[in-house]
């Protein structure tokens, strides 16, 4: 590839161009800075991070315990364990050759995008969309291309925008539903229309990051099951980590056709090799094992959504839509911004933070401003205090 513009630094050391742009995520930003503040002795509640206040399930720690104690401890498969693979394919009416386990979603979509982009090949991604998605894209050297989905459009990429948007050079679509962070579930005519379109273009690949699949408060369809006829250039990413709460566990997984699961498998064996064989172990009894929990997890999320969305729609100059799942609000929040004084949702939400102690991320982070994040994956005496603060804060400020 040629050189182009790269980052020097001390005793020589320079930053590759593919990596140029690169940072730390600005919702780990913000959570490492509510960290330092709490050192200092400030009360901070964040909402930035999208982790499950629920423990992971018991049954699943005594599994990972019992793998340990089984010296089930070496180096295992590259693509995953036998065991954990054969049960994702079951559960998803795939074969096991079809299966790749990796160590997060994340690694899941990094392995996809280096196996197959090329340089200035395109990638559509629907905005507002997950942080990582354009740098992942931009590390394989590929062309993010950002499709602004508005509120008024319930934060969905319509059939028409899709069209609009895709050119010679395009190789993926990049859709989440449930979605992180609008919370919008596509629903299965908004699938088939979709479909309609990219059986048009059989160049183009979908992936379907269903990661909050059991975190739907209106039904959910997988993609692969309202468009089957397009399986053969889908991957569909998920893992645990969300509805099991098992973020610390790091297991994802991609269901795809062979031919690009192999080509993950290649990429994967020379980044990190196979994921953690305890972890796996514990996946395994997550899948596996009672999924009462999961029913009983998404009704205490639902109450909290409801709770967000009344609390947060009761704060002058904030607009919040209900979201059908996950456990993120993204509400419109221009008009607190400007009664405020502010010019961007980055500034509004530092101010918020430093001000009241209060940790959100803005909207620009997920591709469209003018919204920010709220996580609702947070106890209800958390949320209570740290809505009041939000609602006391800026009502002052709008005051003075």
């Amino acid at each position: 590839m040629p050189q182009t513009e790269v980052q020097a630094g001390a005793a020589g050391f320079r930053r590759a161009s593919r990596i140029a742009s690169l940072e730390i995520s600005e919702i780990v930003q913000l959570a490492e800075r509510s960290a330092v503040l709490r050192a200092e002795g400030r009360d901070v509640i964040s909402f930035a991070t999208g982790e499950p206040d629920f423990p992971t399930p018991q049954h699943v720690v005594d599994a990972a315990h019992a793998a340990a104690l089984a010296g089930k401890t070496r180096y295992p498969a590259t693509v995953g364990t036998p065991e954990l693979r054969a049960a994702i394919a079951k559960i998803n009416g795939v074969t096991p050759k079809e299966v790749i386990v990796s160590t997060g979603a994340k690694q899941v979509l990094a392995n996809a995008m280096l196996a197959t982009l090329e340089p200035g090949d395109e990638v559509v991604m629907p905005a507002p969309y997950w942080t990582s998605y354009s740098d992942i894209v931009s590390m394989a050297e590929g062309r993010p291309v950002v499709v602004p989905c508005p509120m008024t459009e319930g934060f969905k990429l319509s059939p028409a925008a899709l069209e609009a948007h895709i050119t010679p050079r395009t190789r993926w679509l990049m859709l989440n539903s449930p979605s992180n962070p609008s919370g919008a579930i596509y629903d299965r005519q908004e699938i088939k229309a979709l479909a309609e379109v990219l059986a048009r273009y059989p160049d183009v690949w979908i992936v379907a990051d269903e990661i909050y699949e059991h975190l739907n408060f209106v039904p959910f369809h997988s993609f692969t099951a309202v468009a089957p006829e397009l399986s053969e250039r889908t991957l569909i990413v998920n893992g645990v980590s969300k509805a099991y709460s098992m973020t610390g566990w790091r297991i994802g997984w991609g269901i795809g056709p062979t031919e690009l699961i192999k080509a993950m498998g290649a990429v994967q064996g020379q980044i990190t090799s196979g994921a953690c064989s305890i972890a796996q172990a514990a996946a395994l009894e997550a899948l596996t094992g009672d999924q009462a929990l999961l029913d009983d997890r998404r009704a205490t999320l639902l109450a909290r959504r409801d709770k967000v969305v009344s609390a947060l729609n009761a704060v002058p100059g904030i607009e919040c839509p209900v979201p059908d799942g996950a456990f993120y609000a993204f509400p419109n929040i221009e008009g607190a911004m400007a009664a405020c004084g502010f010019s961007s949702d980055a500034e509004f939400c530092a101010w918020l933070l430093d001000e009241a102690g209060i940790a959100i991320v803005p909207g620009r982070a997920f591709g469209l401003p003018g919204h920010a994040r709220l996580s609702f994956a947070y106890s209800d005496k958390e949320l209570d205090a740290g809505l009041a603060r939000i609602s006391a804060t800026v009502s002052s400020r709008i005051a003075q």
